[in-house]
């Protein structure tokens, strides 16, 4: 830290020491060289050796601290120290250092040490022409009236060239012209030159003229600078406004927006400045006039609509126009303008109802006049033709006259259409066509042209047995498409030889909603069906009436108890007795029970059941055939006398049941091998009596079978609807069998036989005793497919049932 200030120290003492010799030894130790270089030589550009030119050795520079000071901001020149060499550090411009001297230095220091010595040298600028002589403004105007004397001078500005001696400004040119010539005027500093008229001017034969004046200056080759000279000649008022036309025609459409330009009406001046200013204006006799109408723009000539033009109004119109100029004494012209309008489709047509029916009745005849309308149309030509319509899908059209008349073309039909919207469409011919609607509504009054029509036809129902006497059993009801007193119906029952006449009477209906009251309780092993027909008839005048048959099924309830016919009952009380021989093996049939049940379906299905017995693991019954049977041998050690009582009970929802009491006695071998045969015989005999009614039957049944399939095949189509319906009616009832999938609910149908569906397990033996006088079908699983497809074909035929021990099961009759 020390060190470096010391050296500070040092330092500032020598740089004091050496400005006090110099200006001590100012006068002793200064030397002088002249130098000079062209401005704008390029850098490095070689100018002299101030080594060589003092006489110096460069070996002997080594040491004394050479150090070289410009003259000027710039380090414009430049010294190397090791060769002398003097050369051009900067681009030289001799108008920045001098500007326009005519001569121009700059100098250089050169200092040495050891011993001090300080030498100076001093470089000459010389010029070179790099610049051109330049107008301080490009452009000069000069404004000169036309009624200018000739001589007039008009001085103008003079060039200026930054270069000296021959590279300055020498002389100037003027473009050659009939009107101007150019003199120069020398003055101490600068050439002026000055435009001098030598022809009057007339603005209205040339209102400007344009010069082009150059400067020159002396160097090889001379530069130049050139300036845009423009005279205006100025203007008197000396010339009125014409129009381009002394009539204007234009065609103007009605109805153009506000603002629309009609055209422009144009004048002109020769004279120019406010001489040649135009002011257009209307004259006073038509102002009033057409003022609202039309906007004249006074500065522009343009003529816009300023209010609505209607041609129904007015076809023409004359505008007087004046255009005045704004000289100090005022010189104006006119002219006419003839606006013609051009009619356009504005006008709709218009309709006007003279005359109208509001209402008509149904039964009209075709061409009857309705109502009277007037169509007009206030423009005029093609725009005022109209073509009047009114819709095709309408019974109605226009028939045109004087006035158009509105008359029906076919029959009219309240029920499908009981009031008509006819719009009436008037179009004119026009581009682009105009149409006006007007709606005008016709209702058409009801005549009593329908009957009363039944919902459904004939009416099927189906009721329970045991109903409630003077309660609604169904109803019917009948629609009718009039109105009014002609739709409204009333009910009655009708008699004749087709229907039911006793049950007739017991029957009630209401003549206004069609309910039916029956007046006593059906039961279904009385009556099964019965028919009757309902007649609807309206109010109108005269009356219209239908009829409807009405088919009634009776379903059954389960109403009846199981009935035992084997063993035969006794004192109201059933009671078997059976022998059996003592050896018999397990699974020997011992008697079977035989039993039915006065209902149908579910309600005479019949179960069999071991209430009391005195030794179950001896003996079974089976639950659907009846069957007893014994489930072991019989040993030593049980009893002689056996007593069980069997359940007999109906499937119905809520089931009914009876009793049967069996004896069974286990006897020696001989003797019941006696009783056995006996009871045997007995069994064959009655099989075969009934075997022999039962084949007759059949043989006869067959016979009628294959003209009812026949005939079913006619019927089916006609049916299979019906059919359905009856079926989807009864899929919701749980009281009915279902076989394979399907409700086998003919039964209702027929109303006459009872059925009972008998599964794989399940012995028809059971479900049907000997003494049932057919109440019972039985249908094995073989002849389901057959009865389906019998009651699909013919749902009217009756079921009687044979004996269910044969082979055939069943016969069917229409």
């Amino acid at each position: 830290m020390v060190d470096s200030e010391h050296g500070k120290n040092l330092v500032c003492n020598r740089v004091v020491l050496l400005f006090a010799f110099i200006m001590c030894f100012w006068e002793t130790a200064f030397a002088h060289l002249r130098y000079t270089v062209l401005e704008e030589s390029k850098s490095g550009t070689i100018i002299g050796n101030i080594i060589k030119d003092l006489g110096l050795d460069i070996k002997q520079l080594e040491g004394r601290n050479v150090r070289v000071i410009s003259g000027s901001k710039q380090q414009l020149l430049q010294v190397n120290l090791k060769t002398g060499d003097l050369f051009v550090n900067e681009m030289i411009d001799r108008e920045v250092l001098c500007g326009r001297d005519q001569r121009c230095f700059t100098s250089i220091k050169m200092f040495m040490e050891n011993p001090l010595e300080i030498y100076q040298a001093e470089i000459e600028i010389l010029d070179v022409n790099d610049n051109s002589p330049a107008f301080e403004n490009k452009k000069k105007i000069l404004e000169i009236s036309e009624l200018t004397q000739t001589g007039a001078r008009f001085p103008l500005e003079g060039a200026s060239d930054s270069d000296s001696g021959i590279n300055s400004l020498k002389f100037y040119q003027l473009s050659q012209n009939d009107h101007f010539v150019l003199e120069v005027k020398d003055s101490q500093k600068n050439k002026i030159p000055v435009l001098v008229l030598q022809k009057a001017l007339d603005r209205e034969v040339k209102g400007n003229f344009d010069f082009l004046l150059t400067a020159f200056d002396g160097g090889n080759p001379p530069k130049s600078g050139e300036m845009n000279i423009t005279v205006i000649v100025s203007d008197v008022n000396d010339n009125a406004p014409v129009f381009a036309e002394e009539i204007y025609h234009v065609t103007l459409e009605e109805n153009v927006p506000l603002g629309t330009l009609v055209l422009k009406v144009n004048a002109t001046d020769l004279d120019e400045g406010i001489n040649g200013a135009i002011v257009y204006s209307f004259e006073d006799s038509t102002k009033n006039k057409i003022s609202g109408l039309f906007q004249l723009d006074s500065y522009t000539g343009k003529i816009i609509v300023n209010d609505l033009i209607d041609f129904e109004e007015n076809k023409l119109y004359e505008i007087e126009v004046k255009a005045t100029d704004k000289g100090q004494v005022p010189m104006s012209s006119h002219c006419t303008v003839l606006i013609k309008i051009k009619d356009m489709n504005d006008n709709a047509p218009l309709i006007e109802v003279a005359s109208l029916t509001n209402s008509i009745f149904e039964d009209v005849k075709p061409g009857t006049v309705v109502g009277l309308i007037g169509i007009s149309d206030l423009d005029s030509g093609v725009n005022s033709k109209i073509m009047c319509t009114v819709p095709a899908n309408l019974p109605f059209q226009l028939k045109p006259k004087n006035l158009y008349s509105l008359i029906t073309t076919s029959l009219l039909d309240r029920e499908s259409t009981s009031y008509y919207n006819i719009t009436i469409t008037a179009k004119d011919f026009g581009q682009p066509s105009l149409t006006t609607y007007a709606t005008v509504t016709v209702n058409v009054l009801d005549v009593n042209d329908n009957h009363p029509r039944f919902l459904q036809d004939p009416y099927v129902f189906y009721i329970e047995e045991n109903n409630i006497p003077g309660a609604c059993i169904f109803s019917v009801s009948a629609a009718d498409e009039d109105t009014n007193e002609n739709a409204v119906i009333s009910y009655y029952l009708l008699e004749n030889e087709a229907v039911d006449k006793p049950l007739l009477h017991f029957l009630s209906i209401n003549a206004l909603n069609g309910q039916v009251f029956s007046f006593v309780t059906f039961d279904f092993e009385e009556i099964k069906s019965f028919t009757f027909i309902v007649v609807a008839k309206d109010s109108g005048v005269p009356s219209l009436s239908s009829n409807v048959t009405v088919k009634v099924f009776i379903l059954d309830q389960n109403d009846n108890s199981p009935v035992v016919v084997f063993p035969l009952t006794t004192n109201q009380s059933a009671i078997g007795e059976e022998t059996i021989p003592r050896n018999v093996k397990a699974g020997h049939l011992i008697t079977r029970i035989r039993a039915y049940d006065a209902d149908v379906g579910y309600n005479a299905w019949l179960s069999f059941s071991l209430h009391e017995v005195s030794d179950r693991s001896l003996f079974s019954v089976g639950r659907y055939t009846g069957d007893i049977r014994t489930l072991r041998a019989i040993t030593e050690s049980d009893m002689t006398v056996h007593k069980m009582v069997i359940l007999v009970k109906d499937s119905g929802s809520v089931s009914f049941s009876t009793s049967v009491t069996i004896i069974v006695a286990a006897a020696e071998t001989t003797e019941a091998h006696a009783l056995s045969e006996i009871n045997t015989r007995t069994i064959e005999e009655d099989k075969e009596n009934k075997l022999t009614f039962y084949l007759i039957v059949v043989l006869s049944s067959v016979s009628s079978l294959f003209l009812v399939a026949v005939i079913s095949l006619f019927a089916c189509q006609c049916w299979k609807t019906h059919n359905d319906l009856i079926s989807n009616k009864y899929l919701g009832d749980s009281n009915y069998a279902e076989v394979t999938g399907s409700l086998f609910h003919d039964q209702y149908q027929v109303a006459e036989k009872q059925f009972v569906f008998l599964g794989p397990e399940m012995n028809r033996d059971s479900a049907m005793g000997t003494e049932n006088n057919g109440n019972t079908l039985i249908i094995s699983d073989s002849g389901i497919k057959i009865a389906r497809m019998v009651s699909d074909f013919t749902p009217l035929l009756r079921f009687r049932c044979l004996d269910p021990f044969t082979s055939i099961n069943c016969l069917i009759f229409l």
